[in-house]
């Protein structure tokens, strides 16, 4: 699987007070998005995430987003090291993804980002 990038998650308490920070730190704009009742800011390889404590809670197992150039490529390799999927390949506002707990326990998301929109 090509692994092309890795995003950091951050919760943060005020979404707007994370994004000035890490657009001047970045040089990037951010990209808002909601995942359920999460509100999220893509800023350079940032993923700052601001919600209700008890979503905020399951946001937190996960340890970072990877971009990989192909999510069915990449279910294909978990499954073949022994990964289980937790979830997807879904589509998501960024493009499809999944989440997958590797066998030392560790869970990542993987996002598609061949698939993400132009």
């Amino acid at each position: 699987m090509d692994i092309l990038g890795t995003s950091l998650r951050v919760c943060v308490p005020d979404l707007d007070a994370a994004i000035a920070v890490y657009e001047r730190l970045t040089g990037a704009q951010a990209m808002r998005f909601q995942r359920g009742g999460v509100s999220v800011a893509a800023v350079g390889c940032f993923f700052l995430m601001s919600g209700p404590e008890n979503e905020l809670e399951i946001l937190r197992k996960v340890t970072a987003t990877l971009a990989v150039r192909d999510v069915d490529q990449a279910v294909t390799d978990l499954q073949a090291v022994g990964a289980h999927i937790i979830a997807g390949p879904l589509p998501t506002p960024i493009g499809r993804n999944l989440v997958a707990r590797h066998p030392d326990g560790s869970v990542f998301e993987y996002v598609d980002v061949q698939r993400a929109p132009q």
